[in-house]
């Protein structure tokens, strides 16, 4: 961790915004090896002991959350017109994203950080990370659609690799891909002749919804991410 400013560290660890934590370093509440401090641009670094109101804070560099994404929000950072998913995870830190997108009518698991190393390589089809998606559609699906899907599909702007279906019926079924392009599912299923009516992401790799309402969110434990990091390769 590089040195960054007392009010930074004490904002990024949900004390409260900025303007709320230098409140607190003038209220003398914030201390730095001991030594009440009441300068809010000093420096501190992953060693330096900051306590506020007698209670040590260990600083957490990065967050992860596992989100249920609902219908309705975007998933963006922000947006002037409509809800964004950032709008659902309760956090004063203002470097979370993200990692990848759901559209909007979509709902499902969604990976909310400020790790872009780990989000880029979870995103990279190369790493071959797989999303499985349950959907609806309308009309019924061919017979041959699992053969279908399981080979490569030329699409004007893009080709997409094979997919796994499990059908559970004609109209429903689970859509298993390692890329993330554009209305992927969506438009893998219409190269069938159908139409996706309901679309939900069911588990990344390991990850699933389990436990998790629509619109509850829960942080990944260090097992968790450091299980994603193998996954992708990363040191």
């Amino acid at each position: 961790m590089a040195m960054i400013r007392l009010d930074k560290f004490l904002a990024d660890m949900s004390f409260g915004t900025r303007t709320q934590v230098k409140k607190m370093i003038k209220e003398k509440r914030v201390s730095i090896d001991g030594i009440v401090v009441r300068n809010a641009e000093l420096k501190v670094d992953m060693n330096t002991v900051v306590c506020v109101d007698e209670q040590e804070v260990h600083y957490q560099q990065y967050e992860y959350y596992l989100l249920y994404k609902p219908m309705g929000y975007l998933s963006a950072t922000e947006d002037s017109c409509q809800p964004t998913v950032m709008e659902l995870i309760n956090s004063v830190r203002h470097d979370l994203f993200p990692v990848g997108r759901l559209d909007k009518d979509t709902t499902g698991l969604l990976i909310i950080c400020n790790d872009g190393q780990l989000a880029h390589r979870l995103m990279d089809p190369d790493n071959h990370v797989d999303k499985r998606y349950y959907f609806t559609c309308e009309p019924s699906l061919p017979i041959n659609a699992k053969e279908i899907l399981a080979r490569p599909i030329e699409f004007a702007d893009f080709s997409s690799r094979g997919g796994k279906l499990e059908k559970i019926d004609d109209n429903s079924g689970y859509l298993t891909i390692s890329e993330g392009k554009y209305h992927q599912v969506k438009r893998m299923i219409g190269f069938l002749g159908c139409e996706v009516t309901s679309l939900k992401r069911v588990s990344l790799s390991f990850l699933n919804l389990d436990g998790l309402e629509i619109g509850d969110y829960r942080k990944l434990t260090d097992q968790e991410v450091k299980r994603l990091k193998d996954i992708v390769n990363m040191d």
